[in-house]
């Protein structure tokens, strides 16, 4: 990887992801996309990780550590009113100067594991639809993991733009989202499905009890996002009081072992939600392979998003007859997403 590759990903992230969502971000990636000496020092970030996020991470760490720069003075989830002009690129630049020893550790050794609660929002109806096909109880092998807040889906409440609430109503969290395109069947929402068995993989298991596990996780939250810093902070009470079962290694290496442990009696279920895009195309070519291979033996279904797009899927191999289904785009966050099966698929 060279520093024009890194510059084309802070561009694409300012305007892909950025864009209607953090202006502190977007303008911040514009201006790192042709610096020199930022760029390098993204070259310490392991392969395979989004870079922008993880620089961005490794900053807002620091700054919630206590690290005293004039930066703070820019970020809402540090001072009550922050600073907007022209001077907000010189301070991050001279912060990441004066604290690069500090980032390249971070950059070497952490990873991107933002576990955005949100996208529970579009996995429950998902989750619905699949419980609907099969009325069997459910089976989640989680991969890339992180902390297993997006494995208790089931313990959250949910509204989608009216006053219906679905899901776990004296939850500590309810999660709002939007659907762009589509429209959810509210007898779907109603389902409830049941979880007979639910474990995460991860190469590395964040520990929310621990003080620096907490705070990364906190750190990668976008500053403007105080409903995701809300979100977050609640479900970490709700895992305190359901902690899934987690395991530390290889999710795809593991994957086939899994579930071999998991009853004939419910419907497995794996899935990932922006995690395969960190995956060299090998890894993914594998996971594919099996997902296909544990298909032979028994039913199940495959939810994911950032295989070989930016769509989210749900595909089943069922009686061994796979079938490709695909719910609709998705935003990074959860805040909204389409929903493109139809009626006649649900009955």
């Amino acid at each position: 990887m060279d520093t024009a590759i890194v510059g084309a990903r802070f561009n694409d992230f300012a305007i892909l992801e950025c864009e209607g969502s953090s202006e502190l971000y977007k303008s911040l990636s514009l201006s790192i996309a042709t610096d020199k000496e930022l760029l390098k020092l993204c070259l310490n970030a392991r392969e395979g990780q989004p870079i922008p996020n993880l620089l961005f991470g490794a900053v807002h760490y620091l700054l919630l550590q206590g690290t005293d720069h004039q930066l703070k003075e820019y970020y809402p989830s540090l001072v009550d009113k922050p600073k907007k002009n022209s001077h907000l690129f010189e301070a991050f630049k001279d912060f990441c100067l004066e604290n690069g020893k500090e980032i390249k550790s971070i950059l070497k050794n952490k990873l991107v594991q933002t576990n955005e609660v949100r996208r529970c929002a579009y996995l429950y109806p998902v989750f619905c639809y699949i419980y609907q096909q099969t009325n069997k109880p459910l089976s989640l092998i989680e991969i890339g993991t992180s902390a297993g807040l997006q494995l208790l889906w089931d313990h959250y409440s949910y509204s989608y733009g009216t006053e219906n609430i679905y899901g776990k109503n004296d939850s500590f969290v309810h999660l709002t989202s939007n659907v762009r395109e589509g429209e959810l069947p509210h007898h779907l929402l109603s389902l409830n499905p049941p979880v007979n068995d639910r474990r995460g993989f991860d190469l590395h298991v964040s520990d929310l009890t621990k003080k620096e596990d907490f705070l990364w996780l906190k750190a990668l939250i976008w500053p403007e996002h105080k409903d995701r810093l809300v979100n977050f902070e609640d479900s970490v009470k709700q895992l305190r009081l359901n902690p899934p079962h987690l395991i530390e290694g290889d999710g795809v290496a593991l994957l086939t072992e899994a579930a071999e442990e998991i009853s004939a009696d419910t419907t497995l279920c794996i899935f990932h939600t922006h995690v395969a895009n960190q995956m060299p195309n090998s890894l993914k070519e594998i996971l594919l392979q099996r997902v296909h291979e544990i298909g032979k033996q028994r039913d199940l279904f495959h939810i994911y998003n950032n295989m070989e797009d930016r769509m989210l899927h749900a595909d089943s191999i069922l009686n061994g007859k796979a079938k490709h289904r695909t719910i609709g785009e998705t935003d990074g966050h959860g805040r909204w997403f389409d929903w493109k099966l139809t009626s006649e698929v649900l009955t």
